[in-house]
């Protein structure tokens, strides 16, 4: 697909040619390269006749610009996916502008896996940071992926926490060779060397602008199955992650604090405009359960057949409902491994979940 991403770099190094117009474009003709070709007549209409004449002088400067990002690319163990390509996420597809183009070092399968998204305030409280490593490294260890910003506070302790018990993605604001914050470059690191996947939208050596941060929360939306905000106050980024994650269909939850928080103000909000409010990680894991079922035809989600616990597990449940209490007493696992394998079990179909009642199909 290099030639299809080839193709969406020269449009991306067009002044006035917009991500949204890639896209529109790249649909409407039925590939990156006849948009590219059709882009001179395009922005040759009188409101961009000066874009379309800078296009034109320029053009073989722009596809070696854009052979030298793909260099880069290779020279950096990057992934370069166009929107075109079959390992493009499938979630992000849904969005109404998804990025024509995604940078991603490590793991680039993690992306088509099921994420959940943890955000929050860059100032966060000590308590939530807390929380927010509890809950990613629960959530990880019950076999989601944890997606988020790489920001300080709340971001940085979800990759944290997922870290300790399976794999996590860093979306950033910038290129992918611009670490940012730089307190950040060992975490940054991590996630690759742990098997994690760092990814963005924006070309190699793009600072951190303050309006890539928007675009880059609706990637971390886009991405997951539903965003998780442990603090935010009234005007935090989190909320406009939140506000993206409604507007593209996914599940909001929030972890409620005291009335007396500023770092709570936001999540109270969040609660009162219909987020699910939730006390474990196990809340989340339940709710997604049947999501996850639906969508499996859809989203990759790499799961080998049941494991030697979850065939354990099948044959302690029976074919009578039961909860999660019983499960613990019938087969002595902790909560944590019992939730990852009944995940794992909803996945494969041989089991349904509702109101915590889990039931064995076959």
């Amino acid at each position: 697909m290099d030639r299809e991403s080839k193709a969406a770099l020269v449009m991306a190094f067009l002044d006035g040619c917009s991500p949204a117009d890639s896209v529109r474009l790249c649909r409407s003709a039925g590939s990156f390269v006849e948009a590219a070709a059709q882009a001179e007549d395009y922005f040759s209409s009188d409101s961009a006749s000066q874009s379309g004449q800078f296009f034109r002088n320029n053009r073989a400067e722009r596809e070696n610009r854009a052979e030298q990002v793909l260099d880069w690319c290779r020279h950096n163990q990057v992934t370069c996916l166009n929107l075109l390509d079959p390992d493009y996420p499938p979630l992000l597809l849904e969005l109404s502008v998804p990025p024509p183009l995604l940078f991603i070092r490590g793991d680039a399968q993690l992306l088509s896996m099921p994420q959940i998204a943890i955000v929050g305030s860059r100032n966060a409280s000590p308590g939530g940071l807390g929380n927010a490593r509890a809950f990613a490294a629960a959530l990880a260890a019950s076999g989601f992926v944890i997606t988020s910003g790489l920001a300080l506070g709340i971001d940085g302790a979800a990759h944290d926490g997922a870290l300790q018990t399976g794999k996590t993605i860093a979306v950033l604001g910038t290129g992918l060779d611009v670490i940012y914050p730089r307190r950040h470059d060992d975490l940054y690191r991590r996630i690759i060397s742990q098997g994690g996947a760092v990814v963005s939208e924006f070309l190699p050596e793009t600072p951190p602008f303050a309006g890539n941060f928007p675009r880059r929360n609706r990637i971390i939306s886009g991405l997951s199955l539903g965003i998780l905000v442990v603090e935010a106050a009234l005007k935090s980024g989190s909320l406009i992650t939140a506000r993206y994650g409604l507007e593209q269909g996914r599940e909001v939850f929030a972890i409620p604090g005291s009335i007396h928080s500023a770092f709570s103000k936001g999540t109270h909000q969040l609660l009162k405009q219909g987020a699910t409010l939730v006390e474990s990680a196990a809340d989340i894991a339940e709710q997604l359960g049947g999501l996850l079922a639906s969508m499996a035809p859809d989203v990759k989600t790499g799961q080998p057949p049941p494991t030697e616990a979850g065939q354990v597990l099948l044959e302690a449940m029976g074919f009578d409902p039961v909860d999660m209490d019983m499960l613990v007493q019938r087969t002595a696992m902790s909560v944590n491994t019992l939730t990852q394998e009944l995940l794992l079990l909803e996945l494969e179909g041989a089991i349904a979940v509702g109101q915590g009642i889990y039931q064995r199909l076959r």
